[in-house]
């Protein structure tokens, strides 16, 4: 019971600071708190190509405070390709505010390990999908809905009456502790799932995922953010390390 209303305050507050903070900072309270901006809001310190030892020298940009993926052909990884975290990360609580343009494919990716996926496509990781359900053809694919906004993809799938804001910033959250996560949008909680055991293993093996050793069982991993070839924009991208 005190995991979860630890969890639910931070997802809580996490939701009220953002309302009243400028963005990309953080306020008194989170900085006391142990929150850490993973972006800040003008630079690419902190992230580098997935496939790269620096920041992709095209296919992103930074415009007012916003990191935008590039419109390009829609292919994954093909433009500037996926960023990720120069740091790894255990255990957390991850806030990106995410705005998604009409046919939009993207992810927030996490335990990511670059090393597993040196050839085409993203890197591999646990994907907390992007997408505009109603007008990109992924949504239609996968399995009940698991490549729909939200779902933890191919795998697990969110709420088909989940609380997305069409053409407004959302809030993506995911929390890590340990073997445990979940997926949060918009103050609402999507989905948790336990990860590192026979369920979760014979999960993995009828997914996209299942060639990939040991899949999503990583005790750490940078965080990602994908470029899938289409508009899509960042801001506001936190985390707090949980002990």
């Amino acid at each position: 019971m005190k995991r979860i209303i630890l969890l639910f305050t931070a997802v809580a507050l996490c939701s009220t600071l953002a309302a009243q903070t400028p963005d990309n900072t953080l306020s008194r309270k989170e900085k006391r708190d142990g929150w850490q901006l993973l972006w800040d809001g003008t630079s690419t310190e902190g992230w580098r190509g997935a496939k790269l030892d620096s920041f992709p020298a095209h296919g992103w940009a930074i415009e007012d405070g916003v990191l935008k993926v590039n419109k390009a052909d829609g292919g994954e990884s093909t433009n500037g390709g996926d960023i990720v975290t120069v740091a790894k990360y255990r255990n957390f609580i991850l806030s990106v505010d995410f705005l998604f343009t009409e046919g939009a494919n993207s992810g927030i990716k996490y335990f990511v390990n670059t090393d597993l996926n040196q050839g085409l496509g993203s890197a591999i990781g646990c994907e907390f999908q992007i997408l505009d359900d109603e007008r990109h053809p992924d949504a239609k694919l996968g399995v009940k809905g698991n490549r729909q906004l939200g779902s933890l993809y191919d795998l697990i799938p969110a709420p088909a009456d989940k609380p997305v804001r069409k053409g407004e910033w959302n809030t993506a959250i995911v929390i890590v502790r340990d073997s445990h996560v979940e997926h949060w949008l918009n103050g609402v909680k999507l989905l948790e799932y336990e990860r590192a055991n026979q369920m979760w293993d014979a999960l993995v093996a009828y997914s996209k995922y299942r060639d990939w050793p040991n899949f999503g069982n990583a005790t750490e991993g940078h965080i990602l953010l994908q470029d899938h070839g289409d508009e899509v924009w960042f801001k506001n991208i936190k985390i707090k390390e949980l002990k």
